[in-house]
C-alpha cells in the first residue's frame, strides 16, 4: 500500500529525488493515518485540558505516541524494503531504538525500519540458492531473529544517541534565532523540523524551557506559540481540501479536525512530505503568525500541549486573545494561500495529467 504514495520513478531530476525521498517518507506514515486519527482523537476527549477529562483514558496517550506509532512505521517502513520479512525486523529494531528516549521517535523509526530490513535482505541474499532442503524456513527464521536483536541493540545504543544528536543540534539553532530575537526566521528551523516529526523536541526540549523562564517574569511568552500554533498546517489542509489531488481530499477533512481541534499537528505532516515544497507554506505561515504575535503583543502562560485552538485560548491570559487568535488566523491564511499556489489552484499539469503526488 504504501509505494501509492511514493512519486514516479522515471524523472531523475534533482526535483524528482527530493519529491521520491519525501514520497517514502510519507508512505510509512500514510497507511497508518487510522492509528494517529485513534492517538489524536483520545488525546483530544481525554487529556487534562481536553473535552471529556479523564485520567484512566487519559493514561493510553504516552504508550500509543512512545511505542505505537513508532513501531507501526518502523513497521511499515521495512515491509516498503523487504516485504513481510523487513516488516518484522523494521518493528525490532525500532523497539531498541525507543527504548529511553525522551519523546517520541518517529523520526528515528523512518531510519531503522528500512535500515533494518535492508540489513536482512543483504543477509537473504548471501543465503539464497545455498541452504539444504527443509532447512530454510530454520534459516529463515534464525537469521531474522539474529538481524532484528543485533538491530534492537543498535538501535538502542547507536542510532537512538545519533538521532538525539541530530535533535539536539536543530534545537540549538531554534535556541540561537530566538536568543537573537530574530523570532519569525526561527520558522525556517522549526517547520522543517516539525514535518520530521521533531516538534515534540523543538518544543519541549528547547521553547518551553526558555518560555517558562519568560513566563515566570513576564506572565506570558511568545516562545509558547512558536511550534504549537495549529494555523500554519490547518492552512495547508486546506489547500489540499480544494486544490489537492482528488484522490486524497476525502482524507484532509477529517485531519483537518484531529489537528486544529484536537492539536496532533503530525496528522498534516504526510501532506508536507509527498510534496516537499509545500515545506515553504508552513514556513511562511509560521513566520507570518510569528510577527502577527509579535506585532499584538501575544503570549500564553504556558505550553499549549497539545496544540489545538482549545488549548490555546485555555493558555490566553486575560484580554489576550485578539492577539493569539489573529496569529493564528494569519498564519492559517499565509499558509492556504503559499500552499495553493505550489499546488497550483488544482490546475492540470504535466501535459493535462494531474500532478501526482
Amino acid at each position: 500500500m504504501a509505494e501509492l504514495y511514493a512519486p514516479p520513478t522515471q524523472d531523475r531530476g534533482v526535483k524528482a529525488q527530493v519529491q521520491r525521498f519525501g514520497g517514502y517518507l510519507s508512505g510509512m506514515v500514510m497507511p497508518n493515518i487510522a492509528a494517529f486519527i485513534a492517538w489524536g482523537l483520545i488525546t483530544a476527549l481525554f487529556f487534562k485540558n481536553g473535552w471529556l477529562p479523564n485520567e484512566r483514558f487519559a493514561a493510553l496517550i504516552d504508550p500509543m505516541s512512545h511505542v505505537l506509532l513508532p513501531v507501526l512505521i518502523g513497521y511499515t517502513g521495512g515491509r516498503m524494503v523487504h516485504g513481510q520479512r523487513g516488516a518484522v525486523v523494521g518493528a525490532l529494531g525500532t523497539t531498541g531504538l525507543i527504548v529511553g528516549a525522551p519523546s517520541p521517535m518517529f523520526f528515528g523509526a523512518m531510519i531503522m525500519g528500512p535500515l533494518t530490513a535492508w540489513l536482512l535482505k543483504l543477509v537473504d541474499g548471501l543465503t539464497a540458492n545455498r541452504i539444504r532442503s527443509g532447512f530454510e524456513m530454520l534459516v529463515d527464521n534464525f537469521s531474522a531473529g539474529i538481524v532484528g536483536a543485533i538491530a534492537a541493540l543498535g538501535g538502542a545504543l547507536i542510532v537512538g544517541p545519533v538521532v538525539r544528536i541530530f535533535t539536539a543540534g536543530a534545537g540549538q539553532g531554534v535556541r540561537f534565532l530566538v536568543e537573537h530575537h530574530l523570532l519569525p526566521a526561527a520558522a525556517i528551523l522549526i517547520e522543517p523540523a516539525k514535518v520530521l516529526f521533531l516538534n515534540n523536541a523543538v518544543n519541549h526540549g528547547v521553547l518551553g524551557p526558555l518560555g517558562i523562564a519568560e513566563s515566570s517574569e513576564t506572565g506570558k511568552s511568545i516562545l509558547f506559540m512558536l511550534e504549537t500554533n495549529p494555523g500554519p498546517g490547518f492552512g495547508i489542509l486546506l489547500a489540499y481540501l480544494l486544490f489537492g489531488p482528488k484522490s486524497l481530499r476525502p482524507s484532509v477533512p477529517a485531519a483537518m479536525a484531529i489537528q486544529f481541534l484536537g492539536g496532533i499537528h503530525e496528522i498534516y505532516f504526510p501532506y508536507v512530505l509527498m510534496k516537499p515544497s509545500m515545506v515553504l507554506a508552513a514556513i511562511s505561515g509560521g513566520a507570518a503568525g510569528i510577527l502577527t504575535f509579535m506585532l499584538t503583543g501575544a503570549g500564553l502562560v504556558a505550553t499549549p500541549s497539545p496544540g489545538s485552538i482549545f488549548a490555546y485560548l485555555a493558555e490566553t491570559p486575560r484580554g489576550g486573545y485578539f492577539g493569539v487568535l489573529a496569529g493564528v488566523a494569519v498564519a492559517a491564511a499565509v499558509s492556504f494561500v503559499v500552499g495553493s499556489l505550489l499546488l497550483g489552484f488544482g490546475r492540470l499539469t504535466r501535459g493535462g495529467e494531474e500532478d501526482e503526488l
